[in-house]
């Protein structure tokens, strides 16, 4: 009895949390002048995990359509809320430049791989489905996410054209998932490789976060780690990337960012990397990496000039982040 206690009391506890967090959010979003539409379901269902959160300049920068920043959130798969995008939301949004998209997903204690990809995908489609209604341009969306999320961002990035991610969610299936230009911050990218190493620099293939995403270890599951792996769909059409990753990330070893990289240069994609010296995982929080990602994103979906810096940065004291 005792855990049933503990479950039906931590829901309200975390609904009521996230009831404060989301009025934190509309009270900044007024402030800067944002408009916050909460809860918009791409799934054609009530799940929560399954909605969007949309942000929109009331102020715009143009009488154009938006470009579209959809920001992704992390936590192993296994953890997270959209909700904790919202501050970057809002300052994105505040440019009138962009319409920002909080993308919520099903964790794995609910669904496993491929789960995630198919929410992100009809997420992507719900942009596009609405796009007339908000004033977007659907041709121009970014996606931007760190770690589980950045492996997330990646797969869209590498699989448009790939039919056996795409899911069947939601009442949009005839639009695209495309994407036209990637973030991605200390993602996954090949689960051949190990996320993890060892002090001698052995692969550390217990992976608790990978288990329960597909349900075994990767080696285990190599059919679906190399079905859930970013590289395995590099091709000649995807969309830009830029990577930001620490050298000294434990959680997610640098060796990703790197692979990444190099296929999508072979392939005659754009790729930028940008390693952050001794960086850990919590790493990509440094504030010069906003600052970039959306130079990036400038560059690619408004056509602003200007040359982005590829310099390595330097690590500043970091928190710790989780996957």
């Amino acid at each position: 009895m005792k855990p049933a206690v503990i479950l039906f009391v931590a829901a309200p506890l975390f609904a009521a949390a996230l009831s404060e967090q989301k009025q934190s959010a509309l009270n900044a979003a007024a402030k800067s002048e944002v408009e916050v539409r909460f809860d918009q379901s791409y799934a054609g269902n009530d799940n929560p995990k399954q909605m969007v959160d949309l942000y929109l300049p009331k102020n715009r920068g143009a009488e154009k359509p938006l470009p579209v920043v959809a920001l992704i959130h992390g936590g192993g798969w296994v953890n997270g809320d959209r909700i904790g995008y919202a501050s970057q939301a809002i300052q994105i949004a505040r440019t009138g430049n962009y319409a920002a998209v909080a993308v919520g997903y099903r964790l794995t204690a609910e669904s496993q791989w491929p789960s995630q990809v198919h929410d992100c995908k009809a997420a992507i489609r719900w942009i596009r489905a609405h796009a007339k209604e908000h004033k977007l341009d659907a041709d121009k969306i970014a996606v931007w996410g760190s770690s589980a999320a950045g492996h997330l961002s990646s797969l869209l990035g590498t699989s448009g054209d790939i039919g056996e991610l795409e899911g069947d969610l939601g009442p949009n299936r005839h639009f695209s998932s495309r994407v036209q230009c990637v973030v991605n911050l200390c993602g996954p990218e090949d689960f051949s490789q190990a996320l993890m190493f060892d002090k001698e620099n052995m692969p550390v293939w217990k992976d608790d976060a990978v288990s329960r995403l597909f349900g075994g270890t990767a080696q285990d599951k190599s059919s679906l780690a190399a079905a859930a792996s970013p590289i395995t769909y590099v091709s000649g059409d995807d969309p830009p990337f830029i990577t930001f990753h620490g050298t000294k990330d434990q959680r997610v070893a640098f060796l990703h960012a790197e692979l990444i990289h190099a296929c999508l240069q072979k392939a005659g994609v754009t790729s930028l990397l940008v390693p952050i010296t001794d960086g850990g995982h919590g790493s990509v929080s440094h504030p010069e990496v906003k600052t970039r990602g959306l130079q990036f994103v400038d560059k690619i979906l408004r056509g602003m000039d200007g040359v982005i810096e590829t310099t390595p940065l330097r690590a500043a004291d970091e928190p710790v982040k989780r996957q």
